[in-house]
């Protein structure tokens, strides 16, 4: 029996932050508080919440100290966000979370916590599992569908168009590139149809707008394969749209235009495999650049790597360039360098 029950434990793969349920996470932050303070907190929870949660700590395996530090910052964070919309709505909560944690960071913990407060059913979308949305937009009008978009999170809409079809998310991203501002009546219709597929009920009046700039947000989210697959057919249906689009957008290939200082602060923050696969397809001028801000013993390595590498997934090196390209942006929204599509940019 105790083998048996050994290799169970063995089977069950290991948590990470990303895998794990909300009730998984409550458990796991109900295990750090400790016997006396978990009681405490169960008593105001209901009774399936209780068993749901319960279950979870039988059953609790294979959480590492890491794991347990990312959930209990993770509630930390949402505690800050309620306490900062208690003092001056969502607006000053999100403007004090960007100055304490960043723009990224601060947009995904308020995701979380204006879902839960029930603000709108676009923003309980945020949390619902990308294949359910797949599912669900591909039955709405493409003009419902962009309003949605229009509504999430740049990631989230990426991670929802690269898995539609082509044809339908070329029209959706067609008419959410033309979108202007949308009436709140509209709106209310459009949250009414997002309640009869989640049962939820939710009354605050809002108003959004699509437009080029909101396309350039997701493509930016997107992988290469999408973007480039996106562009073309916006380029074959209006080409002075597609050029609007591109031009508010920051490629991979545009970090050839930032300074040599920025360049050299970027790489000490990237994987020199990640360089390697994300040069196999970059321009001459920016493999030059990249090779000229690193060292010569790194630069000889990143050569002799790409020199026996072989023939590459387009995929691999798409996820490459995007993971430079993540950094890139974390390191500016940390205000330690600065992205510009333009090398004539000034600066004082």
């Amino acid at each position: 029996m105790a083998n048996a029950t050994k290799q169970q434990a063995q089977e069950v793969p290991e948590m990470t932050q990303h895998n794990m349920t909300g009730a998984q996470k409550a458990a796991v932050l109900l295990i750090a508080m400790g016997t006396q303070a978990a009681s405490k907190v169960l008593k105001h929870l209901r009774d399936e919440e209780v068993e749901r949660i319960s279950i979870e700590i039988a059953r609790m395996r294979n959480v590492s100290g890491d794991v347990v530090e990312a959930v209990l910052l993770d509630y930390r964070d949402s505690a800050m966000a309620h306490d900062y919309i208690a003092q001056g709505g969502l607006q000053f909560a999100r403007e004090a979370l960007e100055a304490a944690l960043g723009p990224r960071r601060a947009e995904e913990i308020l995701m979380r916590v204006e879902a839960a407060m029930e603000v709108s059913a676009f923003h309980l979308l945020q949390t619902v599992e990308t294949t359910q949305l797949v599912n669900f937009i591909q039955n709405e009008h493409p003009q419902t569908a962009a309003l949605i978009l229009a509504h999430l999170n740049a990631r989230k809409a990426a991670d929802i168009i690269s898995n539609l079809p082509e044809e339908l998310r070329t029209e959706i991203i067609y008419r959410l590139a033309t979108m202007g501002k949308t009436s709140p009546e509209l709106l209310r219709d459009i949250e009414d149809v997002i309640r009869q597929h989640i049962s939820s009920v939710f009354g605050a009046e809002l108003s959004a707008s699509g437009g080029v700039e909101k396309v350039a947000e997701i493509l930016n989210s997107s992988s290469r394969t999408v973007e480039r697959a996106v562009l073309e057919a916006l380029r074959e249906r209006d080409p002075e749209l597609a050029t609007s689009v591109k031009a508010l957008m920051f490629t991979f290939d545009d970090l050839v235009h930032i300074s040599d200082r920025d360049m050299q602060r970027l790489l000490t923050e990237v994987d020199q495999k990640d360089i390697a696969l994300a040069l196999k397809a970059a321009s001459g001028e920016l493999k030059e650049k990249i090779l000229r801000n690193v060292s010569e013993r790194a630069a000889q390595m990143i050569q002799e790597e790409l020199e026996l590498m072989g023939p590459v997934r387009v995929r691999d090196v798409d996820e490459a360039q995007r993971r430079i390209l993540e950094t890139a942006q974390r390191l500016e929204e940390q205000e330690e360098i600065t992205l510009s599509r333009n090398s004539q940019e000034m600066v004082i």
